[in-house]
Order: structure tokens, then C-alpha cells, then sequence
């Protein structure tokens, strides 16, 4: 054990499984995930448990952040180390805006454009406003039993898309074990 590195140890433990890569497959695994009840201190829950999970996975820097829908109101921040940037606030926003308004993953979208970024701009005629938006994956939509549309969004920014993706879903489907 002793010659082992800290990142081997940190990486070696229970890794995520490989994300989704189909479109539809990707929506259907999302709308499965759709909560009983997202509260605050549902938020902070699954927010706490996103950045232990990318400390045990990670030795990167990542961002965790959830904000609710209607008001863009972030009811949970943290970063997963030290070394966080300013550009990882920039990709959650534009992740967030992305779910926002297309109702599904950033990854979801991501899939479904190829990561073609001009193409999917030109698709709805973004022009300017292109920046604003990020088909990369990280970016997740919160749904509620009972509840039209998306409620909050959970963004995670920091390892790779996939990844990003990834360890979001998992942390939802543990908090629907644990209910």
C-alpha cells in the first residue's frame, strides 16, 4: 500500500460508470431520476454528497452548484479542492442556461449535436448569444413528482464532460435509494 500515490489511492476508489452516450437513452435515464420532494436541504444533501464523491474520485478541482429554475437562485456552492477558477463559474452558468432551456442535460445535448458547437448554434440561430450556452456535459435538470418542467438545476464543472455528467446521476439515484 505504502507504494501507492495519493491520487492512485483517490482514484481508485469505486469509479464512476461509463455515462450514457444515446440521446434518447440519456432523457429516459434523466426523466427516471425525478425526485419525490426538492427542498433546500435536499439541495444541500445531494450537493455535500456530489463534492465528497468528487474527492474520492478526483484530485482535480471541481465545482458543485444548484440553483433553482423560476429565480436562478443558488441554494448550494462548493468547490471539490482548492484551485478552482473563475472560467468553472463561467461553464456552470452556461451549462445551467443550456438545461434551462431545452429541458434536458447538457449532455443530453451534447449527444444529440455530436459536440458539433457551430452546428448546434446555427441550428437555433444563437449567433451572439452562443457563448451563453455550453453543450457539455455537467449540467443536469431536478424534477418533482407532480411538478411541471424542471425545477432546479445541478451543475457540475470541472473533470471531464462525461464525468461531469456522470456523477451527477449517480448521486441522484442514491438519493432516491436513500428516500
Amino acid at each position: 500500500m505504502e507504494n501507492l500515490n495519493k491520487s492512485q489511492l483517490s482514484v481508485g476508489v469505486s469509479k464512476l460508470r461509463e455515462a450514457k452516450t444515446d440521446y434518447d437513452a440519456i432523457v429516459a435515464e434523466e426523466r427516471s431520476l425525478t425526485l419525490n420532494h426538492f427542498t433546500a436541504e435536499d439541495a444541500f444533501d445531494i450537493g455535500c454528497q456530489l463534492r465528497n464523491r468528487l474527492r474520492e474520485i478526483s484530485e482535480s478541482p471541481a465545482i458543485v452548484n444548484i440553483a433553482l429554475a423560476n429565480s436562478q437562485s443558488v441554494i448550494f456552492h462548493a468547490a471539490s479542492r482548492s484551485g478552482v477558477l473563475p472560467d468553472n463559474d463561467t461553464w456552470v452558468a452556461r451549462k445551467r442556461n443550456t438545461v434551462l432551456r431545452w429541458g434536458v442535460s447538457s449532455w443530453a445535448m451534447n449527444n444529440k449535436y455530436q459536440g458539433d458547437e457551430a452546428g448546434f448554434a446555427a441550428k437555433f440561430t444563437l449567433g451572439a448569444r452562443a457563448g451563453e450556452f455550453a453543450i457539455h456535459g455537467g449540467g443536469f435538470p431536478v424534477r418533482v413528482k407532480g411538478v411541471e418542467g424542471v425545477v432546479a438545476v445541478i451543475v457540475v464543472s470541472g473533470l471531464k464532460q462525461n464525468e461531469d455528467h456522470q456523477v451527477v446521476v449517480e448521486a441522484l439515484e442514491k438519493a432516491l435509494e436513500s428516500k
